[in-house]
């Protein structure tokens, strides 16, 4: 069977870069069952309320939401039941070091498919206080605004 090479965001979760100063990022595999890829496939995911774990050696993926497969009837799963991340055990230890540190959380940044299997990007994050949000919305503000005043010099240039 030939795998397709398809690489588009399914899900995407845009609080995350905005609620922590993500520090590293992983790519895990997830454990699925039943209909649960064709979900994904169609896009019915969602994973922004969602968190990730390590206990007992293993990684897990918490408050992910993936619709129930329209035609799936009996074969349906949970829809926010609790899945197991594939990493390798190098990368487990030393998520586990980090994330026990105070502040620290592992948050699922995107989902995709990458050579047929379900990927998620999981995000080692600190998370920032009021005063940081703010600051970076004003360099978000800034960067934008800087950007319009070069376009529109460009476009008079011409």
């Amino acid at each position: 069977m030939a795998k397709k090479n398809d690489n588009r965001i399914l899900a995407q979760n845009r609080k995350a870069n905005h609620e922590f100063f993500i520090e590293e990022t992983y790519e895990a595999g997830i454990v699925l069952k039943g209909t649960e890829i064709k979900s994904i496939r169609a896009g019915q995911m969602n994973i922004k309320e969602s968190f990730a774990r390590i206990e007992n050696g293993e990684i897990l993926l918490y408050q992910a939401h993936i619709n129930p497969y329209e035609q799936g009837n009996r074969h349906n799963h949970d829809p926010v039941r609790t899945r197991k991340l594939l990493l390798h055990k190098q990368e487990i230890k030393k998520l586990t070091g980090k994330s026990q540190q105070q502040g620290y959380a592992l948050v699922p940044l995107k989902v995709y498919i990458k050579n047929g299997f379900a990927k998620v990007l999981l995000g080692l994050g600190k998370g920032k206080k009021h005063y940081d949000k703010r600051d970076s919305l004003k360099k978000k503000d800034a960067k934008r605004q800087m950007d319009k005043a070069i376009g529109q010099r460009m476009k008079g240039m011409e």
